[in-house]
């Protein structure tokens, strides 16, 4: 899959497999007008009684259409703390600053397990 933009006109907040409309996740990062605003203000409440994000982005892309990024690329959980780990230690290892010391930190730390 390459890189591209793809017109958007529903989303769905983590649906059950049954419910699922396509092979495409939300990575929770979102470029939207100011229009949003107006739209969470009638937006019904969700999941936990919350106003959700996505519900408000559902409403403006059934209403207007919207827009998907889709990217070829690692995708990490930041939901869960293993996930933020794995982002934290493969972007420390290419940080041109501190990548080499954190590499020896972490083969130093591997030897003493």
């Amino acid at each position: 899959m390459s890189d591209f933009v793809n017109w958007l006109d529903g989303i769905l907040e983590k649906p059950p497999l049954e419910q699922l409309t396509s092979d495409l996740a939300t990575l929770g990062r979102y470029v939207l007008t100011p229009e949003i605003f107006d739209v969470l203000k009638v937006t019904p409440l969700g999941k936990n009684n919350e106003l959700q994000l996505t519900d408000g982005i559902n409403l403006l892309a059934k209403k207007d259409g919207a827009y998907a990024y889709v990217f070829d690329g690692r995708r990490y959980d930041m939901g869960n703390k293993l996930g933020s780990l794995e982002a934290i230690t493969e972007y420390a290892l290419r940080d041109k600053e501190h990548g080499k010391a954190y590499k020896e930190y972490l083969l130093d730390l591997i030897e003493k397990i």
